[in-house]
């Protein structure tokens, strides 16, 4: 069973502790320059909201930077509580393009119901979604929704970026081939037919758009992300 988290949100719609991703991200997607952090206890989210955003996260960067100086066996990620200090959530490193599109899966089983979508990476606006498919798998959604991007830049004339944390989404679309157990039945019609097209589309286009592995661990979950971890 996942642990609780807490998570503060100092900018957003309505500022304030939540206690889901989910309700986090509905206060933060598309507001400008949102600021939010998750916590692992009610305690420290509360003190964390009471000190205010910049007090927090310079809090948290000093913490990161003594550890690392003092000889530490501790590595970023268990100082930062599964986030990297440095990036806390809400304020990406300068690294990430924020010009770019961010694309992730939801599912329910694997194999389960499976839908995927593309968000602006600046501001969690969705930019593009499919509905719940009847049957797939999670790197075949990751899959979709790479080429999804891919097809629409194109159709924009665009080069921007594309993030997604699918290693395996990322190397079949450099292959163009997928590898995966999933059966060709009556049941997964429907996945295979989006994947079908999806390859042909890989073999008959070409592309510019830098397709780039998300760090969750430096960066938190993708902006794209479902929540349902």
């Amino acid at each position: 069973m996942a642990k609780q988290k807490y998570y503060v949100v100092w900018e957003g719609k309505v500022p304030g502790i939540y206690t889901s991703w989910a309700e986090c991200q509905a206060q933060t997607n598309g507001y400008p320059q949102a600021r939010f952090k998750a916590y692992e206890s009610e305690a420290e989210a509360k003190a964390a909201l009471s000190r205010g955003w910049k007090a927090s996260f310079a809090g948290a960067a000093k913490a990161t930077a003594s550890s690392s100086g003092s000889g530490s066996a501790k590595s970023g990620a268990a100082a930062g509580k599964g986030k990297s200090a440095a990036a806390p959530n809400g304020v990406l490193p300068p690294e990430v393009v924020l010009d770019s599109i961010s694309v992730d899966v939801g599912s329910k089983g694997n194999p389960g119901i499976v839908e995927y979508k593309g968000v602006d990476t600046r501001t969690g606006e969705i930019i593009f979604q499919h509905p719940p498919i009847s049957k797939g798998t999670n790197n075949l959604g990751e899959f979709l929704a790479v080429v999804h991007a891919l097809a629409y830049l194109k159709q924009k004339g665009s080069s921007m970026t594309i993030y997604s944390d699918s290693v395996t989404a990322m190397s079949w679309i450099r292959k163009k081939e997928v590898s995966t157990n999933l059966p060709r039945d009556a049941s997964t019609q429907e996945i295979w037919t989006l994947v079908d097209r999806a390859l042909a589309w890989l073999h008959n286009n070409t592309y510019s758009n830098k397709i780039i592995k998300w760090d969750t661990k430096a960066w938190g979950e993708i902006k794209a992300d479902y929540g349902r971890k």
